[in-house]
């Protein structure tokens, strides 16, 4: 058994850090780490179920499910990125990972992701932490022995570090993990509009575009939205989509007012929860002036940042044997908070 000091150890909790991880040859570009393990690695096996949770206000999000929570390790809950969902790559082959490792996992899908549309004109953004608070209540009223930690991806890695901000007293979760984090969403929505990054940026917003379209054929927008379905379609920015679509429909002033609010950078000093982020500096979402500063994180936060690995990458493995590295970080991380019985954080225990 692991003594808590032991676990402490396992992250340099308030600091900056080099991350051990290192690319193959063949992977050090940024868009190979980005691009392959999305397209051309196999998915690893996931047995999974799903369920509909019900919110307050009467719209719902679905859940999957992986692994049985009452003969496991404990349960990890999971918030996917920007349109994604169980089916993309780093969600699906984290939970297959988590899963072989004893945990059971149960992903939530943001409300109109997953291949089923909501109920509500609103959506989901960055900084939308209602719906995963409602939630990770709800999981800890339906398993209250289970012991349960958090992770999130990209955009839901923002809301999670958020979430945690916001809720410095909660006990539900024993730790968090958050990869390939968009610290700062102004400067990630520009940096996104640049180069090759735009290919992504047109991926993800085609997919917005589209389901917001198929939700006003549904839905009346007129008194909430001052675009029209044709305009929305000639939008060719992450910024554009938000000042239009993102801001209106969730009470902000605009994108800017979007970004400000929602930026985790401006949360990270507020966190209790031990939480461990990996970031990659070549991240092509972002650039890598939008990482924090020491005296930016809490004592309870452990940032470990690579010099390559690309956005929710880091590739290892040969590319007939391609492996991801966070998979056995993750594990490393996890580990000790399912084996201690008691609650902490850096700032209750001294090394």
């Amino acid at each position: 058994m692991q003594s808590e000091k032991q676990a402490l150890q396992n992250v340099r909790y308030g600091e900056i850090v080099t991350s051990k991880f290192v690319p193959p040859w063949w992977a050090k570009n940024r868009h190979v780490q980005t691009i392959f393990p999305r397209f051309l690695q196999k998915r690893a096996s996931l047995n999974y179920r799903k369920e509909k949770l019900t919110l307050p206000d009467g719209d719902f999000v679905n859940l999957v499910w992986a692994g049985d929570v009452q003969k496991s390790l404990g349960l990890i809950a999971l918030f996917h990125g920007l349109e994604g969902s169980i089916r993309s790559h780093y969600t699906n082959d984290m939970a297959a990972n988590l899963v072989s490792q004893g945990y059971a996992v149960v992903l939530m899908h943001f409300r109109g992701c997953g291949g089923e549309m909501n109920l509500r004109p609103r959506a989901y953004h960055s900084g939308e932490t209602e719906d995963a608070w409602f939630f990770l209540n709800w999981l800890e009223q339906k398993f209250p022995e289970t012991r349960k930690a958090a992770m999130g991806f990209s955009l839901g890695a923002n809301m999670l570090l958020k979430l945690l901000s916001e809720q410095p007293k909660q006990k539900i979760l024993k730790a968090a993990m958050a990869i390939s984090v968009p610290f700062n969403l102004d400067l990630c929505s520009d940096s996104i509009n640049q180069g090759f990054s735009r290919l992504y940026q047109a991926y993800l917003l085609k997919s917005m575009i589209n389901n917001l379209l198929m939700k006003m054929r549904k839905i009346d927008y007129k008194n909430l939205l001052k675009v029209s379905p044709e305009q929305i379609k000639q939008f060719k920015s992450f910024r554009e989509f938000d000042q239009n679509v993102t801001a209106p429909l969730h009470g902000f002033l605009g994108a800017k007012d979007y970004y400000q609010q929602s930026s985790s950078i401006n949360f990270l000093a507020h966190i209790a929860t031990p939480t461990l982020i990996l970031h990659a500096l070549d991240d092509p979402f972002m650039h890598e002036s939008i990482l924090p500063n020491k005296q930016d994180i809490s004592a309870n936060v452990g940032l470990e940042v690579s010099e390559r690995g690309g956005h929710v990458g880091f590739l290892q493995g040969s590319p007939w044997r391609p492996k991801i590295w966070m998979h056995q970080r993750t594990n490393d991380f996890m580990t000790p908070f399912f084996q201690l019985k008691t609650n902490y954080s850096k700032a209750d225990t001294a090394i």
